[in-house]
């Protein structure tokens, strides 16, 4: 059943970044290293892994805000600035594709690009592991 992924993200970049992300952790579990790390670790280290496009692809106009921000608790204190920057991240990533949003977040501070790591994993976390990628 892990091999089978049930739609329920409502944009087909993602759906399609999942599948990928779901062979990135089958990758990422045969490696020794990831014998020490614990599920939402191995998400992120898959996460940082994943293949970017080569060519930059274009960003959509203005940043949609989500209704609630999934932020890590060292973020909740960023000026508001970062915390934009970190959502309108996550918000490329949903709606146009993780690896979109790689490609921008490689371009912010390494402040910004860790802590939509951790956002995202936050977010994609229990999804995979209601699909049976994750335990």
């Amino acid at each position: 059943m892990p091999d089978q992924i049930i739609p329920s993200f409502e944009h087909e970049a993602l759906e399609a970044d999942l599948k990928v992300l779901a062979q990135e952790i089958r990758k990422q579990r045969e490696t020794p290293e990831s014998k020490s790390l614990g599920e939402k670790d191995l998400l992120k280290e898959a996460i940082k892994a994943m293949p970017v496009p080569a060519v930059p692809m274009p960003l959509p106009k203005s940043p949609q805000q989500a209704a609630t921000s999934p932020l890590p608790a060292y973020a909740q204190t960023a000026p508001a600035e970062i915390k934009l920057e970190i959502e309108y991240l996550l918000d490329i990533a949903f709606h146009h594709g993780i690896a979109k949003a790689m490609t921008e977040a490689k371009k912010s501070p390494a402040f910004v690009l860790d802590a939509f790591h951790d956002s995202l994993a936050g977010k994609l976390y229990p999804e995979l592991q209601k699909r049976g990628i994750l335990k």
